[in-house]
């Protein structure tokens, strides 16, 4: 199995100085998959969990930004941290460091905003765009990195032009060729056209409704939040067995939310998925996740069949689990 880590490589270069990356804790551990998510859920921002394990007296890293928030949590040994202003405030995925190594490198040598050491316990935020780095000190030095993936304003910027580009193929006029011939070396062979697209791009983004667009960036931002595993075939088969005392209970870590009826459907929208249902669902549906977890004799507005016949759907399609059956 070609990707499987040599432990005598780790070995050795933990003995040159080379710092030990842990990554995705958050998906492996679970005290940390609960953490991660339920701080996920609390600060509306998707969460990652890494761990950097550091030989004694050796760097973690150089100085560098990163692009999403950092809580640092200190679990063993002590680390040095210096701590500078960005060279660009709020940087986006699309701003890594590296694209700024000189102007990260330059600021790296001006005075810290913070100098200090952490010890066990200790915590330290850096807000994203802020540069540092840290060197372990004497002994073998562990801390964890909470990072969080801000949702930006940048990010319904690109819902936005998303929507505008899926509404704009429908403009006959935005689909047509340019004239056989054309030169595309000379800017002034084109300038007519581009001017009649830009003009038309405006015309559909004042088309945009707004909560479509808030709507396509809660979906990217779900999307990034991975709820909990359920076990294929256990659930399976509790669907197959359910009953009336059987407890539903909702998927932990899976972003829900539950619209208004439209033409005798509602939507339940699950992470990056949405579930349509019946309307007269959607009472069910709301003490369900209002409660976080009901018998299905206890879903109301449904006689028991309908009861047995929503419950069974929630489960197959992972929004709610049994518990007890292989979660």
């Amino acid at each position: 199995m070609a990707d499987q880590v040599s432990s005598d490589a780790v070995l050795r270069l933990f003995a040159d100085g080379s710092t030990v990356v842990l990554q995705g804790l958050h998906r492996l551990w679970p005290p940390l998959i609960g953490f991660a998510g339920q701080l996920a859920a609390d600060l509306g921002h998707p969460t990652q969990v890494n761990a950097y394990v550091t030989p004694p007296s050796a760097r973690g890293f150089s100085p560098h930004y990163d692009v999403h928030d950092v809580f640092v949590l200190q679990v063993a040994g002590e680390k040095h941290w210096t701590i500078h202003e960005p060279v660009l405030d709020d940087p986006l995925r699309t701003h890594p460091w590296t694209d700024r190594a000189a102007q990260v490198a330059a600021a790296a040598e001006h005075d810290p905003v913070i100098d200090t050491v952490l010890r066990p316990g200790d915590a330290l935020y850096l807000p994203r765009g802020y540069i540092h780095s840290a060197v372990a000190l004497g002994e073998i030095s562990a801390h964890l990195t909470v990072g969080v993936h801000p949702v930006t304003r940048w990010g319904a910027v690109e819902s936005a032009l998303d929507l505008v580009r899926t509404l704009a193929a429908d403009d006959p006029e935005l689909r047509g060729s340019l004239p056989l011939g054309v030169d595309l070396a000379d800017p002034a062979a084109t300038a007519d056209d581009v001017a009649a697209v830009l003009a038309g791009l405006h015309r559909w983004l004042d088309r945009v409704d707004p909560a479509e667009v808030s709507d396509r960036l809660r979906a990217r931002s779900w999307g990034q939040v991975r709820p909990a595993p359920v076990a294929p075939l256990a659930q399976s088969a509790a669907a197959s067995a359910l009953t009336g005392d059987t407890v539903l209970r909702l998927r932990p870590l899976l972003r829900l939310a539950l619209r208004e009826p439209v033409g005798g459907r509602v939507t339940v929208e699950a992470g990056r998925r949405s579930l349509e249902l019946p309307a007269e669902t959607r009472p069910a549906l709301a003490a369900l996740l209002g409660a976080g977890e009901l018998k299905v004799a206890d879903l109301p507005g449904l006689d028991a069949d309908g009861q047995l016949t929503l419950a069974r759907r929630l489960v197959t399609e992972s929004v709610a689990v049994v518990p007890g059956a292989g979660t």
